[in-house]
């Protein structure tokens, strides 16, 4: 067992882990952050995708005691005071959801795109997100709801 210290959306956690426990399992399992899901085990489809000091990882990809004294934002430190990040709305306002599962990934990976592009084409949109699979909306929506996301926050904070 080994002890990890990580900051994840603004909480400090001090936790007990197994050295061969995932970053993911850790989060839904001992932090209870649910919207962080497990797709493939394997890294391929985008779901377990969260920040790490400000970068998007895919947190099956990495076991839990690598990310000590790290800072992780996952899909539920987006909300601030109840309102839905420009990312989120935008998903909502274009459809961009049907099942949900890669919902979180999509987000996460759309956003660190807008963070480092304002303006981002349509090609760039789908480069972005190309590490992440969604089984349901034919990607069209998702695309659509990342330029969208641009525009809201050309207007709102990011």
């Amino acid at each position: 067992m080994h002890k990890i210290s990580v900051k994840i959306n603004g909480n400090a956690y001090e936790e007990e882990v197994e050295s061969r426990l995932l970053l993911v399992h850790f989060l839904r399992d001992k932090v209870n952050l649910k919207g962080t899901h497990v797709g493939c085990d394997t890294g391929n489809c985008g779901a377990c995708t969260v920040f790490l000091n400000g970068k998007p990882i895919k947190s099956c990809n990495m076991l839990a005691v690598q990310a000590d004294g790290a800072e992780l934002t996952t899909i539920e430190g987006l909300e601030r005071d109840g309102a839905l990040h420009p990312v989120q709305e935008a998903f909502l306002d274009k459809f961009a959801i049907q099942c949900g599962y890669c919902t979180p990934g999509m987000v996460l990976s759309a956003l660190a795109l807008l963070q480092s592009n304002r303006r981002p084409n349509e090609e760039e949109i789908r480069e972005a997100i190309e590490g992440n699979i969604c089984m349901c909306t034919g990607y069209q929506q998702i695309v659509d709801a990342v330029a969208h996301a641009a525009d809201l926050m050309g207007q709102s904070r990011s």
